[in-house]
């Protein structure tokens, strides 16, 4: 069974946000001619890989809900130029949108089992769900 990583996505304000960071990240890296990966930087190296590269994915949480997740290609542990251990999680692109469910933060990353990650949203899913914005306001009344 694949485990998953659970993430805040910090400076993303929506999902569409990330989704353009995205896309300008590869296009800044193919005008460079760079391989045209995404990949996010972590301090810490998963110590379950195996399980993770099993088919998990990296869940974000954008202001204060899980809302989408990326699925984990490849990890890569390295040393900076400072002498310290870091790590690329290397990303499918595709963010897939997630049941919205709220966390709480939290410091690096945590592992997330199959049986407690959202639900993937499916096209019919997302036509009734309230939209990224109206949620948040709701939940922020106290409405939700």
């Amino acid at each position: 069974m694949p485990l998953n990583l659970l993430k805040l996505c910090v400076g993303a304000e929506s999902i569409q946000d990330l989704e353009e960071w995205i896309a300008q990240n590869l296009a800044g890296k193919a005008a460079r001619g760079e391989p045209a990966e995404q990949f996010h930087t972590t301090r810490m190296v998963p110590t379950r890989t195996d399980e993770l590269l099993d088919g998990g994915s990296l869940y974000w949480v954008i202001k204060g809900e899980v809302a989408c997740r990326q699925r984990l290609l490849a990890i890569r542990p390295f040393v900076d130029g400072d002498g310290i251990r870091r790590c690329h999680l290397v990303l499918e692109p595709a963010v897939h949108k997630v049941m919205p469910r709220p966390s709480r933060p939290f410091q690096g990353w945590r592992y997330l089992a199959a049986k407690d990650a959202p639900a993937d949203l499916g096209v019919e899913e997302s036509s009734t769900v309230l939209p990224e914005h109206l949620r948040r306001e709701l939940r922020s009344l106290g409405l939700m």
